[in-house]
């Protein structure tokens, strides 16, 4: 989740230690805040991390080597942020923002299209950050696919109105950039190196928003994903226990395994709904229990579970739910996101 903490890009010894404390506490798998691909405009903010340059990779390496001396495993989560709103501070990068279209939501526009050029160095890009992700010594690689950044932006019809090979009016055309980026990853990190993307239905404007509007269209847009060399799919969602599609009580993940055979990670509220403490203590009957939860794990919807909002302010938050210390779980406020602890 970003926090904002590198200033000029590069990731702080605070920042190391930040992840290295969520290793000690047991975390079985880090997933990084956003970090950028070396291209002018893929940040909006000038304290997210890059994942190209020096320093920046200096960085990086010390994360990661903490990590390890801690007992844990991690990968970056490889980011452009595509057609994006100016920063409060009123910041800008370099050049103009960039996506398939000037646009970033219907009606919203404050951008350029990109071109055929554009695109290929973008691609590249993507690949060379995969590459140094390896040989930084990371476990593994996300890409961000989700949330109405630039991958997301491709596959959306509202924000991609292109006419060329990266457009399309069915979402399975629309996903041609997408294949395309993955394809460069593998080839850039080889065959023993697990590709991870996230990927959201919802856009953070219209939560009830569906990209794939049925099962044939979601086996449409993520078939090719996975052909392309995705080994796991992170299926966003704001509650993990709302359902996908009509006549099944499968969620996003549940979904995507079940059409792909892959991997997949759900996520989405855990333990942040309705009473966070009854809830992890198994006394609520609310869909959002840790209860359901494993319900729908050991039923086989997905392989993953993955946790934003309390291990913000918790590193020792695992161990706390693995020990059964629920007496000793933290809830969650804005205030959490402006430290790291």
């Amino acid at each position: 989740m970003t926090r904002s903490f590198s200033p000029n890009g590069i990731p702080t010894d605070a920042v190391a230690e930040y992840y290295a404390k969520r290793a000690a506490g047991q975390v079985g798998l880090i997933l990084s805040e956003g970090t950028v691909i070396n291209r002018p405009s893929s940040s909006s903010d000038p304290n997210i991390p890059h994942f190209y340059g020096e320093k920046a990779l200096a960085g990086w390496e010390k994360v990661i080597n903490e990590v390890h001396t801690a007992g844990g495993q991690m990968g970056p989560q490889i980011w452009h942020q595509g057609v994006h709103a100016n920063h409060d501070s009123g910041w800008l990068p370099s050049a103009p923002f960039e996506g398939p279209s000037s646009l970033n939501s219907p009606g919203f526009e404050n951008g350029v299209p990109m071109t055929d050029a554009a695109i290929a160095d973008t691609i590249a890009a993507f690949g060379q950050a995969a590459a140094d992700a390896k040989a930084l010594g990371f476990d593994t690689v996300e890409i961000h696919g989700a949330h109405q950044y630039l991958i997301d932006q491709f596959f959306w019809d509202a924000t991609n109105n292109r006419t060329d090979i990266y457009g399309g009016k069915t979402l399975a055309e629309r996903t041609r950039f997408a294949v395309e980026v993955i394809k460069e990853m593998r080839k850039r990190v080889g065959e023993d190196f697990a590709l991870i993307i996230r990927l959201s239905q919802f856009k953070p404007s219209a939560y009830d928003f569906k990209l794939a509007k049925n099962e044939s269209e979601m086996e449409q847009w993520l078939t090719p994903m996975a052909d392309a060399g995705i080994d796991i799919f992170h299926c966003s969602q704001r509650r993990f226990w709302e359902t996908e599609f009509e006549g099944s009580d499968l969620n996003f993940a549940g979904w995507a395994k079940k059409l792909t055979g892959k991997t997949t990670i759900s996520v989405g509220s855990v333990g942040l709904s309705g009473d966070f403490f009854g809830a992890f203590a198994g006394q609520s009957s609310e869909p959002s229990s840790l209860d359901e939860l494993v319900r729908r794990m050991e039923r086989g919807d997905f392989d993953l579970v993955a946790v934003g909002r309390p291990l913000l302010a918790d590193p020792n938050w695992v161990e706390k739910i693995k020990n059964n210390q629920m007496d000793e779980l933290k809830g969650f406020s804005k205030e959490a996101l402006a430290e790291l602890v």
